[in-house]
């Protein structure tokens, strides 16, 4: 999809912010074209302030000259503008290709809405195309992939699990300290289920289903902007 027409998706969103707006930043590299299209707007006379959910976000909106605060300070946003690996017509996502889900998870479910910009490609049918990213602590990493197997034998899913590593081999590390292990499951058939359960396994930090925290979404098509929910 051409970059311009994720830069349109972008704008869109960056004309919903108004002044005074409380805003979770996003991750990822649609996301960063919101961070841009708000700095031009902040440094046009915008008065916002924003939550960034990775050091990556932060390092940007320092660049870009946006103000920053964080959840201690504000701990109800307005809106949170981000990205997705995948999305469906619930508005239920997969995220966590950045590794950035914790943070992102966080900040979402302090919004009062959620927008999500993507590629029109990221629509699906069903969930679980794209790997699901489970964030996990280091400490039995072993014995928490047994448990995450056992459970999806429970709801009759299957799928490779991978421990995500650098390109040197070593392992993918969060901006938290944790591991993800990527779970190739081909189609999610109960994600709200699924999402739930994932939870209540020790070991589990936090999993890449966002579930009823997207309020709306602009996706960036060929032919043109399609938008979902409420925007």
């Amino acid at each position: 999809m051409s970059d311009n027409l994720k830069r349109d998706a972008a704008e869109r969103a960056a004309a919903l912010v108004t002044d005074g707006m409380r805003l979770g930043l996003g991750t990822g590299s649609t996301a960063a074209y919101f961070v841009a299209a708000l700095g031009a707007r902040v440094r046009g006379g915008l008065s916002v302030v924003g939550v960034p959910t990775s050091e990556a976000t932060r390092e940007q909106a320092g660049r870009e000259g946006i103000p920053l605060t964080t959840l201690d300070e504000t701990p109800e946003l307005d809106l949170t503008v981000d990205g997705a690996d995948e999305i469906d017509d619930d508005l239920r996502l997969i995220k966590g290709g950045g590794g950035a889900l914790l943070r992102e998870k966080i900040v979402a479910s302090s919004s009062r809405r959620m927008i999500v910009i993507a590629d029109g490609a990221k629509r699906v049918s069903r969930l679980g195309r794209f790997p699901l990213p489970i964030e996990v602590v280091p400490f039995g990493l072993r014995a928490t992939q047994v448990a995450i197997e056992k459970l999806l034998e429970t709801l009759e899913m299957s799928g490779e699990i991978h421990l995500r590593r650098t390109a040197d081999g070593t392992p993918y590390i969060t901006d938290g300290g944790h591991f993800i292990l990527d779970a190739h499951l081909g189609r999610i058939e109960k994600p709200n289920v699924l999402a739930s359960t994932l939870n209540n396994i020790a070991g589990v930090v936090e999993h890449g289903l966002f579930i009823g925290l997207a309020t709306g979404a602009i996706l960036a098509t060929g032919q043109g902007l399609v938008e979902l929910g409420q925007i």
